[in-house]
């Protein structure tokens, strides 16, 4: 598979898939809400989102909207090689706004992708150099408030109000009062996780508990801790305990008697 650069409008209906390669996504008209792996945002003209590969992600459009996608296999000439260290842009889901310079750039791309179409090797450049592009506009985001330390059990006293819910960054860097930038970044320094595998984990903790804890039937389990579908609760479950949630269930496996989530 080489790296691929398509314009589509979203579906209204709520999608849900996962991909072996990666993705990212950005708005040129109207918006769409991406939920990757827990974490929620929306994207509108001139935002985005990055979706590492073989992540669970559900997304719909909002009306009339148009989206720029670009798709890149983890082999991608513009993520080995020379360029290997842009590929530390997919370690984790993230939303992210244009700056100037991709802007411009964008504007360029748009316009060569009318002259070009779909030709193989100039796609593969125009990926290139935007990849480079998001890199520095993400890598320039102002740096964290030093001594600042978030509040982790509040915050999880917040998330597990509202598992229920898509929780986005926003919502969460509201209640230490940061900005999203540092908010995420003050975040990975002390946790050690990024948030989107912070929020994973409370949702997955909290679903185990009720797996052996309750009755409830698995789409109300699901539903309860913030998983959009039942099939999506499963793949999680196998993807961090190795089985299914009626597994989890059968042999009572419970918090105090399996290693927690790292």
């Amino acid at each position: 598979m080489s790296s691929a650069i398509r314009q589509i409008p979203l579906d209204n209906a709520t999608r849900h898939h996962a991909h072996d390669f990666h993705q990212i996504v950005i708005g040129l008209e109207g918006r769409a809400e991406f939920e990757i792996e827990g974490v929620g945002g929306a994207i509108s003209a001139l935002s985005g989102c990055i979706v590492p590969a073989n992540h669970m992600h559900y997304y719909a459009g909002t009306g009339q909207n148009r989206q720029l996608i670009l798709d890149l296999p983890r082999d991608a000439h513009c993520l080995i090689g020379f360029h290997h260290e842009l590929s530390r842009l997919f370690d984790a889901p993230r939303f992210f706004a244009l700056d100037a310079p991709l802007k411009r750039y964008l504007d360029f791309l748009l316009l060569e992708l009318d002259v070009a179409g779909d030709s193989d090797s100039q796609q593969e450049r125009l990926s290139a150099t935007l990849l480079g592009c998001l890199n520095t506009c993400l890598a320039e985001a102002p740096p964290p408030v030093r001594g600042r330390r978030i509040d982790l059990a509040r915050l999880d006293r917040f998330i597990a109000h509202h598992l229920a819910s898509p929780l986005s960054v926003s919502d969460l860097a509201r209640e230490p009062c940061l900005s999203e930038a540092h908010f995420r970044q003050c975040f990975r320094e002390q946790a050690g996780l990024t948030l989107w595998q912070y929020v994973r984990n409370r949702r997955l903790e909290a679903a185990r508990h009720l797996l052996t804890e309750s009755k409830f039937p698995l789409s109300e389990v699901a539903a309860q801790t913030g998983f959009a579908s039942q099939s999506a609760f499963s793949h999680a479950c196998r993807e961090a305990f190795g089985e299914s949630p009626s597994r989890l269930r059968q042999t009572g496996r419970c918090l105090a008697g399996s290693p927690p989530l790292s």
